[in-house]
């Protein structure tokens, strides 16, 4: 951690991002802590290979680059210790094995991310954990949905592409009274916007890949404990040896310096562009929870800090052929499956295949959208024209 400022606690978060995990000092004057390849770490005697002594052991346990990554997103969260993974997809599952074991019963929202689901229906399965999902919207609820096994409840907040806004304090307070751990992917916010720990999340999660990154050019994930975690998260994740590359977490540690001002730009961006949205005539729903209208207005006021840059819509019905022209045609957009960098993104998605706790039935296509930073005037003339195209296309079949 850097030594100046000299009182973390008493900074800004603009200001301990560009601080927060760097010592010039160490580093023979340069800004950046460079990146450091390599497995070998060599001990200058018997002795000390014997006893182990040193700051560095092997490659996979850790190198100058990952603990600096390492503290300064401790030091953002207000964790006790965070491990680093090669994936945002792999920080979720060094945080659920780090805490579940054979014969231990998992609590999921239903509108989790689908790679995470997948891994519970699959490998958890495989090793005797089961998983039940609940309703994001369940709130202090979920005590009744807490069984003598239930070790982890493993929230979302908002809901990975349908965004159903999640209580999490309330959660956390009836889940710890039962014993159990809470387990976030905080992704969309990240702590910039929604402080995990202070909520009353245990493990927080966090795809670095998107907002840290900034380039879409990464992969990464970070995953923050408390101090009743970090221990067996530590374990895990010295077992598995699961390092991200040096690369990657050299661009991660640039990204992070100028993560808040990215952050905010995306928020007025993708805010400017949902308020758009909801006037248009062909789209029915915007959901973004920092609209009034959205139905988890209320509690992402309470809890949250701001917005990123990711939301959805559901469109008035159409045919598909009639969507296919409109996004086919986008000049602005991409369509791609990650999200958090400096381009705009739109996808397609129906959540209705796999929900089991919940039904999905949006009346239309729904879109999700990720607004970059290009200028919103030329973002908003390609999707005028995108929208154009498909009331062509519906008027030309009927």
């Amino acid at each position: 951690m850097s030594k100046f400022p000299p009182k973390p606690a008493q900074i800004g978060e603009r200001t301990r991002l560009v601080h927060a995990g760097r010592e010039p000092s160490e580093q023979h004057g340069f800004v950046n802590t460079p990146i450091y390849r390599g497995s070998t770490v060599l001990y200058p005697t018997t002795d000390d290979i014997l006893n182990r002594r040193g700051r560095y052991s092997y490659g996979t346990h850790g190198t100058p680059t990952t603990e600096a990554l390492e503290s300064a997103w401790t030091e953002l969260t207000g964790a006790a210790g965070t491990v680093l993974a090669p994936s945002g997809l792999a920080a979720v599952t060094l945080a659920l094995t780090s805490c579940l074991k054979a014969g231990d019963h998992l609590l999921v929202t239903d509108s989790v991310y689908r790679p995470t689901r997948n891994f519970c229906n699959s490998f958890l399965r495989k090793f005797g954990v089961e998983t039940t999902y609940y309703d994001p919207l369940v709130g202090a609820g979920i005590k009744d949905l807490l069984r003598p096994n239930t070790t982890a409840v493993l929230t979302e907040a908002p809901g990975s592409q349908s965004f159903e806004m999640q209580d999490i304090p309330a959660i956390a307070d009836v889940v710890h009274q039962h014993g159990a751990v809470v387990i976030m992917d905080n992704t969309w916010a990240t702590p910039l916007l929604f402080p995990p720990h202070e909520r009353g999340v245990d493990i927080a999660i966090e795809a670095g890949t998107k907002y840290l990154s900034g380039g879409s050019d990464l992969l990464l994930g970070l995953v923050s404990a408390n101090e009743r975690c970090f221990k067996a998260l530590r374990a895990t994740y010295d077992a598995f040896a699961m390092c991200p590359g040096p690369e990657d977490v050299f661009l991660a540690l640039r990204g992070m310096r100028t993560m808040a001002l990215r952050l905010r730009e995306h928020e007025k961006q993708a805010l400017d562009m949902a308020r758009w949205l909801a006037n248009r005539p062909e789209v029915a729903q915007v959901l973004h929870p920092a609209l009034e209208t959205h139905p988890g207005h209320d509690i992402w006021k309470k809890d949250f800090k701001g917005s990123s840059g990711l939301f959805s819509i559901v469109l008035k019905p159409c045919s598909d052929q009639a969507l296919a022209a409109m996004l086919d045609g986008l000049g602005l957009f991409g369509m791609g499956f990650s999200w958090g960098g400096f381009e705009s993104l739109v996808i397609p998605f129906d959540c209705s295949t796999y929900r089991t706790a919940t039904q999905w039935k949006p009346g239309g296509h729904a879109l999700r959208f990720h607004i970059g930073l290009e200028d919103l005037d030329d973002l908003k003339r390609d999707l005028d024209a995108g929208f154009a195209r498909l009331r062509e296309t519906d008027a030309k079949a009927a």
